[in-house]
């Protein structure tokens, strides 16, 4: 694969299964053995596409408006660097903390390995610092 292949594959993540809640689309996209790591990842999800929805939804049922935007990517060989903004409002419960009814915007980094046109592998961090600030569950 290409990485401008490898990079429209990391796209249709965010786009596809993230912002329109087409969870169908990871069975495509996601191999079984993937698994997601880093600061932002939620503990004890299988693995494959099944953890991937899991995530997807904990997010979506917190925040059913949400979006992401694409806004850089760069690629090499099979990694492939995503830098995104999520935006939209608090309207389910998100890890304890109840609905707020406010809307947010939360930057974050994204680090994927895809191979033979599946993401095997992906390393996240968003800025839950500022998330929590906009939710006012911590003064800024």
């Amino acid at each position: 694969m290409t990485t401008e292949v490898n990079k429209a594959i990391v796209r249709r993540y965010f786009e596809d299964i993230f912002s329109q809640g087409n969870l169908a689309v990871a069975a495509e996209i996601i191999a079984p053995e993937y698994e997601e790591a880093g600061p932002s990842a939620i503990p004890g999800l299988p693995p494959g596409p099944e953890g991937s929805n899991i995530h997807v939804m904990v997010y979506r049922n917190a925040f059913p408006d949400i979006t992401f935007t694409v806004d850089e990517q760069v690629a090499e060989g099979d990694t492939v660097v995503t830098r995104w903004t999520a935006t939209g409002t608090h309207q389910g419960e998100l890890a304890g903390i109840p609905a707020t009814g406010k809307s947010a915007t939360v930057m974050g980094v994204s680090i994927d390995r895809v191979v033979n046109g599946k993401l095997v592998a992906g390393w996240n961090i968003s800025d839950q610092l500022s998330l929590l600030r906009q939710l006012g569950v911590i003064p800024s």
